[in-house]
């Protein structure tokens, strides 16, 4: 784990004060390539990749200062997050705008419905930092989908018109990009609207802005709870101190916390990185939720894994690790087909009422059904069990 205290040079003469300060860290934003060719030794690929125009850049100081700056062609995993690369600009097989279908299931301009019981309400179009696998990369960053308050007046009314859906997902963009002002008086509205009864802030503040984490901020939601927060590691040297305070200062203020980590190639898309992040995670108070699959987002086919990769670092964390610390695999389904879990599969016979199962040293076991229990006819496994 990274001691992140430890600025980078470039930064070593800022006051605590404004080092700490979650707003001096969003205007002094690394966001040109003449800025960033100041302190990162660049290869050709990251050089052409910021000079091309398209989804934008911008790295927190707090985040710049985990990189490896130092060697061209490094393949430190926050350089790969955070810096583009002329590989954005090549064509992947299954490349999508839009690929989990967000568009063609907005009733309303800023809100996605598409589970019967939960919707996402888009609220800023601004993040600390641009994650190069964004799969909001069409929207997120431009100036223009930032909604109004017409906007966010329109979703609250759907939302009122629409009972079944029982929880809210805050999202954007990054939501604590907001003011606390704004941030609280959009939980408010949503909290007035009788059949919303959770609320999530979707961010990745504790991982690129933990100083965002302020008691100013967290005080006045307190108020509003159940609120969950869905945050996103993806790598054990984005596990500071200053990350694992943020994290503390959330479980203290009463909110439930889990963490969703994208599988990127070459990145973590091995189960000692993912045995090392959710251990961390959890001695912080932060639950595992997903492992996702990298959506086919255009631009993103360079960080792309296999399927098989993810069922694989499962298979291998089961019985390794606490089942506390060992998430969901899920591709979320190109198109808005939704969330499919992906498990793997440990059966490797049923005769009758006897399954036999092999367990995560690779021994096996027999299973027998009760005597009443329907019998089978004797089969194979499928190899790749879907669980919706």
């Amino acid at each position: 784990m990274l001691d992140a205290s430890i600025r980078h040079p470039r930064w070593a003469s800022v006051p605590d004060a404004q080092w700490s300060d979650w707003r001096w860290q969003q205007r002094n934003r690394v966001s040109t390539l003449a800025e960033l060719e100041q302190f990162v030794a660049l290869d050709p690929r990251e050089r052409d990749g910021v000079g091309a125009r398209g989804f934008p850049f911008a790295i927190t100081p707090y985040y710049a200062s985990l990189m490896d700056c130092t060697r061209a062609g490094s393949s430190c995993p926050i350089r790969r997050q955070a810096i583009p690369v002329a590989d954005e600009g090549l064509p992947s097989l299954g490349d999508m705008e839009d690929p989990l279908g967000e568009d063609d299931h907005r009733p309303v301009e800023i809100i996605s419905h598409r589970y019967p019981d939960r919707a996402l309400l888009y609220v800023s179009h601004n993040c600390p930092v641009y994650c190069r696998h964004c799969t909001r990369a069409r929207k997120v960053g431009d100036v223009a989908s930032a909604p109004g308050r017409g906007a966010l007046d329109e979703a609250y009314a759907y939302l009122r018109r629409t009972p079944a859906i029982r929880d809210v997902l805050i999202s954007g963009g990054d939501p604590l990009s907001l003011s606390d002002r704004r941030l609280v008086e959009i939980c408010q509205a949503l909290r007035a609207i009788p059949s919303v009864e959770v609320l999530r802030l979707c961010t990745r503040n504790p991982v690129t802005l933990p100083q965002r984490i302020t008691a100013e901020l967290l005080e006045p939601l307190r108020e509003l709870h159940p609120i969950w927060v869905s945050t996103h590691f993806n790598h054990p040297r984005e596990c500071t101190a200053e990350a694992g305070r943020a994290l503390e200062r959330l479980a203290d203020a009463g909110f439930a916390i889990g963490n969703q980590t994208v599988l990127l190639r070459d990145l973590n898309d091995d189960a000692e990185t993912i045995t090392a992040l959710n251990r961390w995670l959890v001695r912080h108070r932060c639950r595992p939720y997903y492992l996702f699959q990298c959506d086919p987002v255009r631009g993103s086919g360079h960080l792309r894994t296999p399927i098989e990769t993810g069922l694989r670092i499962i298979d291998e964390l089961r019985g390794r690790l606490s089942g506390l610390a060992i998430p969901q695999f899920v591709v979320d389904l190109p198109g808005g087909g939704g969330k499919v879990a992906l498990t793997p599969d440990r059966v490797i016979s049923r005769e009758g009422r006897r399954w036999r199962f092999r367990n995560a040293h690779g021994r096996e076991y027999e299973y027998v059904d009760p005597d009443d229990a329907p019998a089978a006819t004797p089969r194979r496994a499928a190899s790749l069990p879907l669980v919706m």
